[in-house]
């Protein structure tokens, strides 16, 4: 038996392994003496690992380039179909749900709007399973192909760390907890809900982080390691990134910047609270405060409704300039608690509001930052788009691939279905502690 702190060939092997992949994944193509180059391993380790990793699929040839007088050397990348990976956003109004190959590139598609019944919780569920069944039927892939799924909530996600999650596989998902006190969820056991009905893997975080994960790995984020990436939409949130790795606190409850008090005693926020950033900058309460709000659209129209108004309607026009001035302080609290080399803000409304907001968020930011770290921190706008909760919520999974050198998460089964033979049908137990934790 190996001695404590040791490590194994094995576990050199997968270390060797997870490197090279990763390496692939980020800077691919490359050839075998680049492979070398940059990872510091032997040629022969080089040749072993990369064998392995083509022999198993995960990696395969992209063409040759010139050597000086040699012969041609052959790049190598990450095989994109191996696998695929599929990302669920749990939004404001609608549960999206997109299939990607290991390239990120879209697949399938399903948008699921949330309709009348809002974030219950049983409703919320059943949206993200009929929407993962609908992406893997219109891809035309096989479960055994997807490598896992990705969901981003709304809330402060418990990663199993309670009896339910204690001894878990990665993936298994059954002891994920999820607190939202902005959609009213207290404690709901999210993760054991979601196993009912599939055996996919499963990985769940808050929203907000996992838009930071895809703008730090593909969009705004990349190349630094000190960054804050804001989530604006209906509501508000963040993604603490400090040295290359993500900020989670305690609990899991950090970047909860929404709910930072910018005015003491000032408006209600959705959370129950007064004077929170989200109550000044986030799209509903933007929208809730304008009285010419158009009814019964969504807040998406609804936003670029305000905008469209602005140069004519002055009470349009002082609510933009009064968000603006909320969310560069609430930029300036950012810069002087964590000294980020950038501040990327992203989301739907925060992509909307960025191009005619953002001077003057960077005007109020320098006023209130402390000069010397502000003068080092740039505030640009998201690069990924408004979908890019659910491309970070993807990269939960192929993180997973990618650490493990190629791993597969084990597929746990799913409860016997139900008597209407739809989604199977939970325990007394397990009703009687939904209904305890939704309000």
């Amino acid at each position: 038996m190996a001695e404590r702190g040791k490590r194994t060939v094995r576990d050199l092997r997968r270390g060797n392994r997870a490197s090279l992949l990763r390496h692939l994944y980020f800077e691919g193509p490359l050839s075998r003496q680049e492979l070398g180059r940059d990872t510091g391993l032997s040629a022969g380790s080089i040749s072993n690992v990369v064998g392995e990793l083509i022999a198993d699929g995960m990696v395969e040839e992209a063409g040759a380039v010139e050597s000086d007088g040699g012969r041609p050397r052959i790049l190598l990348q990450v095989a994109p179909l191996y696998g695929y990976v599929i990302g669920v956003d749990v939004g404001e109004t609608r549960v999206r749900v997109e299939l990607f190959d290991l390239a990120l590139t879209e697949r399938a598609s399903a948008d699921l709007p949330l309709s009348d019944s809002g974030h219950d919780v049983d409703h919320v569920v059943r949206l993200a399973l009929q929407g993962i069944e609908s992406v893997v039927r219109e891809a035309g892939v096989d479960e055994d192909e997807v490598l896992g799924v990705g969901i981003g909530v709304p809330g402060i996600v418990q990663q199993g760390d309670d009896a339910r999650g204690a001894g878990r596989a990665p993936g298994d998902g059954a002891g994920i907890v999820v607190h939202s006190q902005t959609i009213g969820w207290d404690a709901v056991p999210f993760g054991l809900l979601l196993r009912a009905g599939t055996t996919l893997p499963l990985f769940v975080d808050n929203g907000a982080k996992t838009l930071g994960q895809a703008e730090m790995w593909f969009g705004g984020g990349r190349g630094s390691g000190n960054v804050v990436i804001a989530l604006i939409g209906s509501g508000v949130g963040a993604a603490v990134v400090a040295d290359g790795s993500p900020y989670h606190g305690a609990s899991s409850s950090a970047g909860e910047w929404g709910h930072t008090t910018l005015q003491v005693g000032g408006r209600v926020c959705r959370c129950g609270s007064r004077g929170c950033l989200e109550a000044y900058v986030g799209a509903e309460a933007l929208l809730g405060r304008w009285h010419a709000a158009p009814e019964g659209v969504s807040e998406e129209l609804g936003l670029a409704a305000l905008l469209g108004a602005a140069d004519t309607d002055p009470e349009a026009a002082a609510l933009l300039a009064e968000a603006a001035e909320y969310l560069g302080a609430g930029i300036a609290d950012l810069i002087n608690l964590f000294n980020p080399q950038r501040i990327v803000i992203g989301g739907w409304a925060g992509l909307l509001l960025g191009p005619r907001l953002l001077p003057a968020v960077r005007e109020v930011a320098a006023a209130y930052a402390l000069h010397h770290p502000c003068a080092q921190t740039s505030i640009e706008l998201g690069r990924l788009g408004a979908d890019a909760v659910t491309v970070g919520a993807a990269t939960l999974p192929l993180a997973r691939f990618l650490d493990t050198g190629g791993e597969r998460a084990v597929r746990v089964p799913a409860q016997d279905g139900g008597p209407d033979g739809g989604r199977p049908e939970r325990p007394d137990a397990l009703r009687n502690r939904i209904a305890r934790a939704v309000r």
